[in-house]
């Protein structure tokens, strides 16, 4: 089978999004079909045995990522073109533009490529916009995975905002009408957990009959505990972006603020962008003054994160909502003890009291308690680590995924060889 995917931001420091790109079509590839990528910057590291085509885009984000291609690689004319220069403004405050200039920039490469290639499916990873309804209109067989709907990151981004002019530029700067749009009109769409699809019906109103849960997997024989690295005492670990209001980073820097004067001595460490590209977190830091007690990693290797996850006395996922939640996933098949929320899937990936811990999402006191309670009950640390791990290995590989994903493909070309067969029938008749 041939098939192609489309991610406007590939790499997998962009977070989830990417690294369901990176295993699914690795195992894909690894099974035996023909696998491309269209893909946006910062681009993303293919497994072998996947294509890639890197797209040239002239988005702010694309500045940001690609600086000394964006500046000395191309025709400065290049830039002033209308379009180019429209995309560069509009990316800066408008995600939708992000998505609608690189999805229309993916539609007209899969036209270029389908010259030579007769793709099976085209299987978009959340970018949901006007260019991807153009693949479906214009006869490719299109699906979506849509990890949650991003109606949920715009009500928590204006829960915590600031200010009307703050609330406006969230509301701005979502695609909340787009992706919804654009969700009904596509053949098929796969979500990552149970979780995932009611929220994805409720908010973009979608037949359940073309819904699929597709459980994400984890890579367990890279994220696995390390027998000669010991877990260092008071060492916290937040692993993503703390500039997603969604990820919840507020509410565990107000946990550290309440624990800062507690007689132990904890320290956290934030594995997320360079601290001088962050705003949020490094202002709270300030704020609270815990410039002693909290670290920023910037980005770290996936055997660096590995060796993080082992030497952590505790990670925690603080997410007021989470489609699956990969980093607590990861961290537990390292046989770390977990605190995360009941915010989203977390319940489904997490049984509390068993293999981790759950607390209320957006709730700093309930963390700061359960912080403090790992921090004294070694054995139960052991225990929910131990356990963790072993719920990882029996329940999420990407094997298993990328074989569900298979037959949600097969389902859907049968669909549409029936419809082409009733439509000969019809003519005929």
């Amino acid at each position: 089978m041939k098939i192609c995917f489309i991610m406007y931001q590939g790499n997998m420091y962009s977070g989830g999004q990417g690294v369901y790109l990176y295993y699914l079509t690795r195992e894909l590839a690894r099974m035996g079909h023909e696998v491309h990528v269209l893909a946006g910057p910062p681009y993303p590291t293919l497994a072998d045995g996947v294509i890639g085509h890197n797209l040239k885009t002239y988005s702010y984000w694309s500045y940001h990522h690609e600086k000394e291609d964006f500046l000395f690689k191309r025709n400065p004319l290049t830039h002033f073109h209308p379009v180019n220069f429209y995309e560069f403004v509009s990316t800066r405050i408008a995600l939708s533009s992000l998505l609608l200039t690189f999805s229309v920039r993916a539609w007209m490469k899969l036209r270029e490529l389908s010259r030579e290639h007769r793709f099976d499916i085209v299987h978009d990873n959340q970018t949901l916009s006007y260019g991807t309804w153009l693949m479906e209109a214009t006869g490719s067989p299109v699906l979506a995975t849509i990890h949650h709907p991003l109606t949920i990151d715009l009500q928590n981004a204006l829960r915590q905002a600031g200010s009307l002019y703050e609330k406006a530029r969230r509301i701005l700067w979502s695609p909340w009408v787009m992706q919804a749009v654009v969700a009904r009109r596509l053949r098929q769409t796969i979500v990552v957990s149970e979780t995932s699809r009611k929220a994805v019906q409720e908010a973009f109103n979608l037949d359940p009959a073309r819904m699929h849960v597709v459980h994400n997997g984890i890579d367990t024989e890279t994220f696995r505990p390390l027998p000669d690295v010991e877990r260092q005492p008071g060492l916290i670990l937040y692993v993503g972006n703390s500039e997603d209001r969604n990820k919840g980073a507020r509410y565990l820097l107000e946990a550290m603020n309440l624990l800062k004067h507690d007689r132990r001595d904890f320290q956290l460490a934030l594995v997320d962008h360079k601290k001088e590209n962050l705003k949020l977190a490094p202002r709270l830091v300030q704020q609270y003054g815990l410039q002693s007690r909290v670290h920023f990693t910037g980005r770290v290797t996936t055997e660096q994160l590995v060796k993080l996850y082992n030497q952590a006395m505790m990670v925690v996922s603080p997410s007021l909502y989470e489609g699956f939640g990969l980093p607590a996933a990861e961290a537990m098949s390292c046989g770390a003890p977990v605190i995360a929320t009941t915010g989203g899937a977390f319940p489904e990936v997490i049984d509390h009291e068993k293999t981790g811990w759950l607390v209320p999402p957006g709730n700093a006191e309930a963390l700061a308690d359960a912080i403090r309670m790992f921090a004294d009950d070694e054995e139960l640390r052991a225990r929910l680590g131990r356990a963790g791990r072993e719920s990882i290995l029996g329940r999420f590989n990407w094997r298993k995924a990328a074989e569900e994903t298979l037959a949600v493909y097969e389902e859907m070309l049968a669909e549409k060889s029936h419809e082409g067969v009733a439509s000969a029938a019809a003519r005929v008749g």
